[in-house]
């Protein structure tokens, strides 16, 4: 089996692969990535080495020839969060929205049997009353939550003949990964736990956030690779995480403090009322993948990331401002003149490494 994945060195791509590695050990597993935060590394060892090719691009761009045998494509590859979202809504719309639409359509051009698209649950956005189901109405606040929804929507009026998709609607990732990042909440608030025994929560604390831990996002795009239509049919949009992750933002900062001593958690409660706050029913995903069901909890995923960041002697209590924010790693190479408003290189690279 041939698997392409996009957007391969970022946060969730490294464990991804090295899952797919694991329990895929015969498969071909070739990245596309146009590199942004390829030396954003916060582990041992580089981890690419676990694919077979490497490849170097941007994912507007990404030649149909490498599409020729490809059995399976999990698309990452995206503009990944609010704030860049914001900054970049002209570049987010055209990498999340339009660039996947058209890898999707070539794609199924070329005959692949399996496309598997990151999609979110921040596409439900301000969601009162009870958990959101798949077929509940959406709203997306963001630019990021927008494009996501643009791609689904696409994906389902495509109808595609021989190619089954799958939308994992992930809940908010979580959890120690090689190339780990800091602006996302779990991980944020383990990281001011961890270096100044202090957790900031910019909002009241009332916001409803479902988590999922990265290697558990990992199984799931598995069983979306290996996903029978029967199992759903052929286009697919399902939400991935647990019941159990389904957690408000305040609860969060608390179970980080338990487990990091002297921990001290700041609220601000004059904060205005932050709108992005849903909570999601995963009942689909449970009837559908019995056998790769979320393992990792809360307790788990926090012990992971703070004995992650003991091991890299973090102790910067400004990290907000450093390159473990996606956001900043992009402002410096814009301040450098490495790329251009739309997010595009200025000086091209390309190229292939083997492993």
């Amino acid at each position: 089996m041939r698997i392409l994945i996009t957007g391969n060195m970022g946060y969730v791509g490294p464990v991804l692969v090295r899952h797919l590695r694991a329990v895929l050990p015969q498969a071909e597993l070739i990245g596309y990535d146009a590199a942004f935060f390829a030396d954003c590394l916060t582990g041992e060892g580089l981890p690419e080495t676990l694919l077979d090719a490497q490849y170097f691009g941007d994912v507007r761009d990404l030649p149909p020839a490498l599409l020729d045998g490809v059995d399976a494509v999990v698309h990452l590859a995206a503009i990944s969060n609010d704030p860049m979202g914001k900054r970049f809504e002209a570049a987010t719309n055209a990498v999340n929205a339009r660039a996947s639409i058209r890898l999707a359509a070539l794609a199924h051009q070329a005959g692949v049997r399996a496309f598997v698209f990151a999609s979110s649950c921040s596409i439900y956005g301000f969601a009162e009353g009870g958990p959101r189901r798949e077929a509940d109405a959406l709203n997306p606040l963001t630019a990021y939550a927008r494009s996501k929804v643009a791609v689904e929507e696409s994906l389902h009026a495509m109808q595609p003949q021989a190619m089954s998709v799958t939308c994992l609607r992930f809940a908010t990732a979580c959890g120690m990964s090689p190339r780990l990042r800091l602006d996302l909440v779990l991980n944020d608030f383990v990281a001011g736990a961890v270096a100044a025994r202090e957790i900031t929560v910019l909002s009241d604390g009332s916001p409803w956030r479902p988590l999922i831990e990265l290697r558990d996002m990992a199984r799931a795009v598995e069983w979306a690779i290996g996903r029978d239509v029967r199992q759903g049919g052929r286009v697919l949009s399902v939400n991935v995480g647990s019941d159990d992750w389904n957690l408000q933002v305040r609860d969060i900062a608390a179970a980080v403090a338990r487990a990091v001593l002297g921990t001290r958690v700041s609220i601000n409660r004059e904060a205005p009322p932050d709108r992005r706050s849903y909570r999601v029913d995963f009942g689909l995903f449970r009837e559908l993948a019995p056998h790769h069901q979320p393992r990792i909890g809360l307790a788990e995923a926090v012990r992971g990331l703070r004995d992650g960041l003991v091991a890299m002697d973090f102790a910067d209590p400004a990290f907000r401002h450093g390159r473990l924010m996606r956001l900043n790693v992009l402002d410096g190479l814009r301040e450098r003149g490495l790329l251009d408003a739309e997010l595009r290189r200025v000086a091209r690279q390309a190229g292939r490494v083997a492993a």
